[in-house]
């Protein structure tokens, strides 16, 4: 494909690239219509125009979907680059007051930053920003940034172990871990042995479904085991299914903190180390110079610092 003229290039708008961007991203006409607020007619439309600037189908309909020829797929990374660059320039150039902002921002995180760190945040946001509402996604950590590349949401709270080029982070707080247990299944607390625990039953908090947490797999070094006898997908069900049946619960020390004493629970250190993981914000690098998604950051690390 050879240098487009200024002619060809007068023919584009940002519209046009951002139907180019979603036809590759859902490959279906419909899906990007809902997505930029337009007509399937007005998709065609604009599939039209660029196939005439571009001098190539683009895109080619198949029983699955659009599939882009060679072409489409040269242009993704320079037409992303491209619009990310116009993104972040309007962001740097637009002013953010937290005090008359309005509008909805959306946010993912899972059940341990939704109870841990979500009450602060609100708070802060409700004296610094009154017209800004906070909405929350349950998504793991796959949807999450998948919903951050499609810009569905501004911010994902929590843990991602490698995420992608495009997604920045900042550490808000670093975590670690604590046990859980009625009185007369930790009468030893602040401490608990090695048996005593590995002899106890255990509820296990696993989003997934996976009834293998990170101390499993420490005891297994041991040679050791537990018996986990209920897994859930959120910790404050669980700390609840260890109120009623005498088992512990192994889980983030924030959460223990904060929720075990209003379940008539007790808290101990794990008998064996556990590493500490730090939770942290992360956001699409399109938003990298977006001043309200920077003041978001920042308040979300002064209330993880509460």
């Amino acid at each position: 494909m050879s240098d487009l003229s200024e002619t060809q290039l007068r023919r584009l708008d940002l519209t046009l690239l951002l139907v180019f961007l979603g036809l590759l991203r859902h490959r279906k006409a419909l899906d990007v219509a809902g997505e930029l607020g337009l007509t399937q007619s007005a998709i065609s439309q604009a599939l039209r125009r660029l196939r005439d600037v571009f001098g190539d189908p683009l895109f080619l309909r198949r029983p699955h979907g659009m599939e882009p020829t060679a072409t489409a797929l040269a242009l993704e990374r320079p037409v992303a680059e491209a619009v990310e660059a116009l993104r972040g320039a309007l962001g740097q150039a637009r002013a953010f007051d937290p005090a008359v902002a309005k509008g909805v921002i959306r946010i993912a995180a899972l059940d341990s930053q939704q109870a841990g760190l979500i009450p602060a945040l609100a708070a802060r946001l409700r004296d610094r920003a009154p017209g800004l509402t906070l909405s929350l996604l349950p998504l793991g950590r796959a949807g999450a940034v998948e919903a951050l590349v499609e810009g569905r949401i501004t911010l994902f709270l929590g843990l991602l172990p490698d995420p992608p080029e495009t997604i920045r982070a900042q550490a808000l707080y670093t975590e670690t871990y604590l046990v859980a247990g009625r009185p007369e299944a930790l009468p030893d607390a602040p401490r608990i042995s090695l048996d005593a625990y590995c002899a106890a039953d255990h509820v296990l908090v696993s989003p997934g479904g996976d009834l293998t947490g990170i101390m499993d797999l420490e005891l297994e070094r041991q040679g050791r085991s537990r018996r986990v006898i209920l897994g859930l997908p959120a910790f404050l069900p669980a700390l609840a299914a260890v109120q009623a049946s005498g088992a512990l619960v192994t889980l983030p020390g924030r959460i223990a903190t904060a929720f075990a004493p209003g379940f008539g629970l007790v808290k101990a250190e794990p008998p064996l180390p556990l590493r500490s993981f730090a939770v942290s914000a992360y956001w699409h690098r399109r938003n990298d110079h977006d001043p309200q998604v920077r003041w978001l950051v920042d308040e979300a690390a002064a209330a993880g610092d509460g």
